[in-house]
């Protein structure tokens, strides 16, 4: 939590004192200067405010890295506001950092829905959004999340795929999905098809390692032997244990779910012990350009998969923009490589006020309800469509394959490069698998 300097903090009436007369004299100020006729800002029911709520700290906190960008520059498109059924909306964006954690997230989701008010809240952390969804249903605010396999989301509550939940949606991949895309991928060079998995013990991790609906199946029925070390705590800082059973089952492919820490760890580990796959496709600590960097000259080769990047041939829907202008803003404004989530965080906010707009009436929460779950949504992203999804509340994306190759030019080291597509065809490839090199 953000620590603040509180002079008066041994003396609270005499800090709630000189707070009510600040307030009383700023008032006096304001009202002896207005203008008749002059509103210093909208009425609450004039103003439209979105709760976000995005790990901008702790472990998944490289999910988080652009999100300011991108609610920042939704901020200026929208600074004169937006007209619904003929009425001029201001526009409020709420941000709460969930520290990556599900107890903060339910402590954030309660602040946001009993002080902030807001119309609809966006969730770009999926397991954040799963530790508040049956609060937000509860309370009958409209929330819409991504950043992680609907199976994840659906995990923990009772999920009947007819019925769906009352106030709560997701759009991203299945894990089932991811799972195939991997195996597609592996199948482009020769191996003993022998794959060692390895999974955070996280929401994430266990809808991947899932025996029926994740990865296993899809290994399996693509020829693939699954030596499964099972999950891992998010504290782990040793894999000795996992590293020896590759070696001994002679394992050249390794996958599975891990932070970016636990990566680094693992492989690191793996180098000192002579462990040396031919293969490393890891689902979310491979996203990053930090990711690679961390790994020095390791880095290279790396593979994981592909939510979005500059090649996607989609266009927001709020700004009109390509998937490669929104990386190349987001580039110029914070001299950064662009992020995978960058185009998830833009299209989230793509659906939450295109579903403001399409209610008719954003102050009324059935409405907003009622606009997500017939909504099919041209993004950055791609399609989003929660009306003809056979999962109700669910809009099911596609995903890619890539690897981390070194850079023909410019200043970041190495590039993503989309080297499988068997997902989603309409995803150019831009390059093709190689085997990892070993300096």
């Amino acid at each position: 939590m953000d620590k603040t300097l509180d002079l008066h903090a041994e003396h609270p009436d005499l800090r709630r004192r000189d707070f009510l007369k600040s307030a009383a004299q700023l008032t006096a100020a304001v009202s002896a200067t207005a203008l008749p006729g002059f509103s210093m800002a909208r009425s609450p029911d004039q103003t439209i405010k979105i709760g976000f709520i995005v790990p901008l700290s702790g472990i998944r906190a490289s999910f988080g890295a652009s999100t300011n960008f991108s609610i920042d520059f939704v901020r200026k498109y929208l600074k004169d506001g937006i007209e619904i059924a003929g009425k001029k909306y201001d526009v409020e964006i709420i941000v709460k950092d969930n520290q990556s954690s599900p107890s903060r997230s339910l402590q954030v989701g309660n602040e946001l829905i009993l002080n902030d008010k807001p119309d609809i809240i966006l969730v770009s952390d999926a397991e954040g959004a799963t530790a508040i969804a049956n609060l937000a249903d509860a309370r009958g605010i409209p929330q819409v999340s991504c950043g992680g396999p609907w199976q994840g989301w659906v995990a923990q509550r009772h999920y009947d795929p007819k019925k769906g939940f009352p106030f709560t949606f997701h759009f991203f991949w299945g894990a089932d999905e991811l799972g195939r895309t991997y195996a597609s991928l592996w199948d482009n060079l020769p191996t003993n098809k022998k794959v060692g998995t390895l999974y955070a013990d996280d929401d994430g991790g266990r809808a991947m390692s899932d025996p029926q609906h994740g990865f296993p199946p899809a290994f399996k029925a693509a020829g693939y032997e699954v030596i499964d070390t099972g999950l891992f705590q998010l504290n782990t800082d040793d894999f000795s244990t996992q590293i020896a059973r590759f070696k001994a089952a002679g394992v050249e492919i390794v996958a599975g779910h891990t932070f970016e820490n636990h990566l680094a760890t693992f492989w690191n580990q793996a180098m000192q012990a002579g462990f040396r796959p031919k293969i490393c496709t890891i689902a979310a600590g491979l996203l990053f350009p930090t990711s690679v960097s961390n790994l020095g000259s390791h880095g290279n080769g790396m593979s994981t998969e592909v939510w979005w990047t500059p090649t996607f041939p989609f266009k927001s829907s709020l700004t009109g923009q390509s998937a490669q202008q929104i990386a190349d803003a987001y580039t110029a404004a914070t001299g950064n490589q662009w992020t995978q989530p960058l185009g998830y965080d833009h299209a989230l906010l793509e659906v939450g006020i295109a579903a403001l707009k399409a209610s008719g009436n954003p102050k009324n929460a059935t409405a907003v309800r009622d606009a997500i779950a017939r909504m099919t949504l041209d993004t950055v992203v791609g399609k989003v469509d929660f009306q003809h999804s056979p999962l109700k509340n669910i809009g099911v994306t596609h995903i890619v394959a890539g690897q981390w190759q070194k850079a023909d030019a410019g200043k970041f080291k190495f590039d993503l490069k989309v080297v499988g597509n068997s997902s989603n065809p309409a995803v150019p490839l831009s390059g093709k698998l190689e085997p990892l090199a070993f300096g």
